[in-house]
């Protein structure tokens, strides 16, 4: 068990680092990591969060400039390709062009960052503590690592990362919030605009937006 201390909106930092649940289908060749899963998310709320205490004050003139200081914070710990391929799904990444599948990459992580940075604005916590214990996953080159944040008027957000381990490194992958799984979540959100606009994946990825997800999230919608 680990514990340390994160200031400000650090927990949110988890919260909206996102990815697919569905099991892994790219097998990774055993290898001894450079850190463990739980010193990465230690590492990476960590560094999120100074990233954001030291950026924030930018973001009413000038929002891009903190949206591009967190995306390059985000970039060691979250594995932005693999998340999006998991989104579209086994079906719909066949189906999709190498073109396709590479603009739906960048679109998702440029609208995750964004509103990642737009969710860090909206609240004002303080102090929180974080213990860490490692979980167990049905894949050998995945890991999981589960936290509960504690604000302090006693409140507890229980949150699990999924990390993957690729090129010897551990990436967030996935995450759980309170039961919720989000990256079905975004799969199911991508399913079901597939499915409202006919299967036109060019209409999908222009209008793609991980705010309809979240705020279903957030009201209950999703189950």
């Amino acid at each position: 068990m680990q514990s340390f201390k994160l200031l400000g909106t650090a927990w949110l930092a988890a919260f909206f680092m996102v990815a697919a649940s569905l099991p892994s289908s790219f097998a990774a060749a055993p290898a001894e990591p450079k850190q463990t899963s739980w010193q990465v998310v230690e590492q990476g709320l960590a560094d999120l969060t100074k990233v954001f205490e030291a950026n924030k004050g930018v973001y009413e003139t000038n929002p891009q400039a903190l949206y591009d200081k967190l995306d390059l914070a985000m970039q060691p710990y979250v594995d932005f390709r693999y998340i999006s391929a998991r989104v579209m799904g086994g079906r719909y990444f066949r189906a999709a062009t190498p073109e396709q599948r590479s603009r739906f990459a960048a679109t998702f992580q440029t609208t995750l960052v964004r509103t990642f940075g737009q969710g860090l604005m909206s609240f004002d916590y303080r102090e929180f503590d974080l213990s860490i214990q490692e979980g167990e996953t049905r894949f050998e080159d995945q890991d999981k690592v589960a936290l509960e944040v504690i604000a302090k008027d006693g409140q507890r957000y229980p949150l699990s990362f999924t990390l993957r381990l690729h090129n010897n490194e551990w990436k967030v992958i996935n995450l759980i919030v309170n039961g919720i799984n989000l990256g079905l979540t975004f799969n199911s959100q991508f399913d079901r605009a597939m499915r409202e606009n006919n299967r036109d994946f060019d209409a999908v990825i222009t209008h793609w937006s991980p705010e309809q997800a979240l705020n279903e999230l957030q009201e209950g919608e999703v189950k």
